[in-house]
């Protein structure tokens, strides 16, 4: 099959009207909607050094910055492992980007130290100001000290939530690569808010809890925080936390609220990370977690530590899912992508860990309380393990993999429509693509190259000619 067909069928989405409607009827043939694929992929030279690193439809150019082991214009060093960050519009045209680094292990913190939530912890933030075209203007250190930082969500209010996804602490047994916990200083497994033009006050929210997170969406109306879960080799929870005052109108996060945890009513511990009927439908209820910040006295193993405020949520009822990754609101909800969910395609080996599917994409409506599949991936050549996401400003979901093969950027259109925006090319076999944001205007789409290394670009071209 065409990598640059639109699959649908069994992957294909039926919503209750509204965006993502009616797609089921379009039953298990290819289909092609015409104005949304922007055409074949074909390799662009970056515009920083002449490397080949992308593959791009015709009119699209981009610029890479900010490399690894960069420095900074305001001192120190690029650590690597770029991963989830948001675009918010800066002075004279500028955007100032906010930018993860999923950096694990006690390996001493970037930055300055002495500042450093935890000395010991190497992930955190950076902070940019950069032009349209991949220009940097400054670039800086924004939170340090903390672990595993790996998506997140952007605040209206000017701010980025960050996510640790890890509960590595001095009180919990070596981690997953073996790395010797005891080294460091402070608890890990929370959210923090960085702000925008100033650094972060290195304080975890830590009602929000302590486990694997992965994502933060903002619902406005509500006030609620909503909250993926990645847990690679055990289910995983969708989340809300509830601050004592809504974060709009206290202009931040407030610690002290309720973490709660989603399930399906009447169906106690629903499996949704194996092969749904397309369109499927649930109503939703939340339960609560009483212990959301565990501090452990009996240093369980990592595997024992990861699992424990899922498990107070699953005891309950809560329903299960493969590694929930990337979440982004819009016009009241919260898609969010589940990694390994799906079924397994005829002919291909299941990926490893909990979720032997492909991906699948959740919508959650904060009104209704309803949650929706919208779509679930037929095979790795329609869509393959889908992390980071956003929107555009027409409301197609931009789909970042993280796929075995050549990852892509993926394009998820309204009426259901899979199309390959970018592939990566010349990087190491671990590099997948992350934090995708369009910047003001929507004029660049800035997107992170995770891998050993690690980079960020920006791409820019006719936009009016697809699905974005």
């Amino acid at each position: 099959m065409d990598r640059r067909s639109f699959i649908t069928g069994s992957a294909g989405i039926a919503l209750l009207g509204g965006p993502f409607a009616g797609v089921a009827a379009a039953g298990a043939r290819p289909t092609r909607v015409h104005g949304a694929d922007y055409g074949p992929l074909a390799p662009v030279a970056d515009l920083r050094d002449g490397v080949v690193r992308l593959e791009l439809p015709k009119g699209f150019a981009y610029r890479s910055f900010n490399p690894a082991g960069s420095a900074f214009t305001q001192g120190g060093l690029t650590p690597g492992r770029h991963d989830g960050m948001a675009a918010f519009s800066g002075p004279r045209g500028t955007a100032i980007l906010v930018r993860n680094h999923e950096v694990n292990g006690p390996v001493g913190a970037f930055g300055d130290v002495a500042a450093a939530y935890d000395p010991a912890a190497g992930g955190g933030c950076a902070t940019l100001t950069v032009t349209r075209f991949g220009e940097v203007v400054s670039s800086g250190v924004s939170l340090n000290g903390t672990q595993m930082n790996c998506s997140g969500g952007p605040m209206p209010w000017g701010a980025w939530v960050t996510c640790e996804e890890t509960v590595n602490g001095p009180d919990v047994g070596n981690d997953f690569t073996g790395a010797d916990n005891t080294l460091l200083k402070q608890k890990h497994g929370y959210i923090f808010e960085v702000p925008l033009r100033r650094s972060a006050s290195r304080t975890p929210i830590r009602k929000a809890g302590r486990f694997a997170h992965e994502s933060a969406a903002f619902d406005p109306g509500s006030g609620a925080i909503y909250l993926t879960e990645d847990n690679f080799g055990f289910p995983s929870g969708f989340y809300r936390y509830l601050a004592p005052k809504h974060p709009g109108r206290a202009g931040r996060i407030l610690d002290g609220g309720r973490l709660q945890m989603l399930a399906v009513k009447r169906s106690p511990r629903a499996d949704l990370s194996v092969g749904l009927a397309p369109g499927s439908i649930w109503e939703t209820t939340w339960v609560d977690i009483d212990d959301p910040d565990p501090t452990f006295t009996t240093k369980p193993t990592n595997d024992q530590a990861i699992q424990y405020v899922g498990n107070q949520g699953r005891d309950q009822g809560a329903a299960l899912f493969s590694r929930l990754e990337g979440a982004v609101y819009d016009n009241g909800v919260i898609y969010f992508v589940s990694t390994q969910g799906g079924a397994t395609a005829p002919g291909e080996t299941p990926p490893s860990g909990f979720g032997k599917g492909r991906g699948q994409v959740f919508a959650h409506d904060t009104r209704s309380g309803r949650l929706r599949l919208i779509y679930e991936s037929p095979s790795s050549l329609a869509l393959d393990l889908p992390d980071n996401i956003t929107t555009s400003k027409h409301g197609t979901l931009v789909l970042c993999e993280d796929g075995d093969g050549g990852n892509y950027l993926r394009g998820l259109t309204r009426r259901g429509q899979i199309f390959d925006f970018s592939r990566l090319v010349g990087t190491d076999g671990g590099a997948e693509f992350a934090g995708a944001s369009f910047g003001p205007g929507s004029h660049t789409l800035y997107v992170n190259v995770q891998s050993s290394q690690g980079l960020s670009f920006a791409i820019w071209g006719p936009w009016h000619k697809g699905g974005f």
